[in-house]
């Protein structure tokens, strides 16, 4: 073992944010996969969708910070399953703009509730005032990278 221990990988924080997102998001996840067969990566674009309405993909991915591939293949699932649909851009032919289709919107409402609830049970394990610099830490994070 290395006598250098003035740096523990354990505690780097890109791993310890990781780590944390996978545990925090876990409960969340199997319930999309168990209602709707969702990827995170299909439910992270309905999310957006529902959230904003009508995106490109190009926008999912500069919101979300996904790699356009990934944003192909959940829109795609979605589309199968009827939950979006795609429509030419008139300006751009290029483009194609996103929509939730009725179904899509109902899973959105349903999931977004679930989210609800689920993020009160992530935040009492906190103080309110720790919660709240957390969630400030975090978005400075986030607008980083």
């Amino acid at each position: 073992m290395p006598e250098n221990q003035d740096f523990d990988l354990i505690d780097f924080l890109p791993y310890l944010l990781n780590q944390a997102a996978e545990e925090s998001s876990l409960a969340f996840h199997q319930v999309y996969k168990a209602r709707y067969g969702m990827l995170r990566t299909e439910w992270r674009v309905l999310f957006h969708l529902g959230r904003y309405g009508a995106l490109t993909a190009k926008d999912i991915g500069a919101r979300a910070k996904m790699h356009k591939t990934k944003i192909s293949r959940a829109v795609a699932a979605l589309e199968r399953r009827r939950f979006l649909t795609r429509t030419r851009d008139q300006r751009d032919k290029r483009l194609e703009i996103l929509n939730l289709t009725s179904a899509g919107r109902a899973v959105y409402a349903d999931l977004h509730d679930v989210a609800r609830s689920y993020h009160q049970t992530l935040v009492v394990l906190f103080p309110p005032e720790d919660a709240e610099r957390l969630r400030m830490m975090l978005r400075q994070l986030a607008k980083i990278s």
